[in-house]
């Protein structure tokens, strides 16, 4: 049974954690959005996560919305002194699952305060201020007026950490002249790098980067090139593509998600893959 007893750590906020943690948002429905199809299987996965050695769950409110928060309540409160517990803010749902901005400083208040309701906690350790001015993706614009708002609610003790997602350099930079940056969560994996240049940066500071989506957006050669690898180590490409992930920097913590206790054990075991030398620089030309 693979478990995390020995995998490495890093910071986050004044937090050691795992460099394997769990990401929650595929515990909601389809589309993240309403309730799952079997709750009691929720659950179990999360309280899987943490038997198997798992100390920070990502999350947020607007997964169903509120359903992923209660679940992970209902399964893990309360919660072990080891635990990490990161969220988002800056969306919301609408009845249709749209995923709109919720950017104002009475938005941000009333996300922070829905998240700790839901999650039954008194303070949020982390949370991401997650940028909507791009489509598809990060977009330019100033983010000094949210994060000043959310900066307000740390000062009154709501929220210890604050960390910034779906963000370009620019907007890091002007995020860290307004707070103490945790962590900066965007899309990055073996083929899309364009966040090379932020997550060095960010290593050298101590900050940490939480890539997403480690298989998104990959041609059909991409795709058929990490396939065969991944045949020639015996395993999966999500699996390789993950190991890589964690070869690439020290700073990068996965928050790989699943509904499927199988599947979960299968992220775990990715602290026991090292790559080779010779995989990891044919997964590094890969890169667009």
């Amino acid at each position: 049974m693979p478990h995390l007893d020995n995998t490495a750590t890093f910071q986050l906020g004044d937090r050691t954690v795992k460099r394997i943690g769990y990401g929650a948002m595929q515990l909601a429905g389809p589309g993240v959005f309403g309730p799952p199809k079997d709750r009691s299987a929720a659950i179990a996965v999360l309280r899987e996560a943490i038997a198997l050695g798992v100390d920070h769950i990502d999350t947020s409110d607007f997964y169903g919305p509120h359903i992923t928060n209660q679940i992970i309540r209902e399964a893990l409160h309360p919660y072990g002194r080891d635990l990490t517990i990161v969220t988002k803010v800056g969306a919301r749902r609408d009845d249709q699952g749209n995923w709109l901005p919720a950017f104002s400083k009475e938005e941000l208040a009333s996300a922070v305060h829905d998240n700790l309701r839901n999650l039954g906690l008194d303070v949020l350790e982390v949370v991401n201020f997650r940028a909507m001015l791009g489509v598809g993706g990060p977009g330019e614009g100033s983010i000094e007026a949210p994060l000043t708002a959310l900066a307000e609610l740390q000062q009154q003790g709501l929220i210890r950490h604050i960390g910034i997602s779906n963000v370009t350099a620019t907007q890091v930079a002007e995020a860290r002249e307004i707070v103490s940056l945790a962590c900066v969560q965007n899309l990055y994996n073996v083929v899309h790098r364009q966040d090379d240049p932020m997550i060095d940066a960010l290593a050298r500071d101590g900050i940490a980067f939480v890539p997403y989506f480690p298989l998104g957006g990959f041609t059909p050669l991409q795709s058929q090139t990490l396939t065969d690898l991944a045949q020639r180590l015996g395993a999966t490409p999500q699996k390789i593509a993950q190991a890589w992930l964690l070869r690439r920097s020290p700073n990068i913590l996965l928050i790989p998600g699943t509904s499927s206790i199988a599947h979960l054990r299968e992220n775990i075991a990715v602290a026991d893959l090292v790559l080779p030398d010779e995989a990891f620089e044919a997964l590094n030309a890969l890169a667009d």
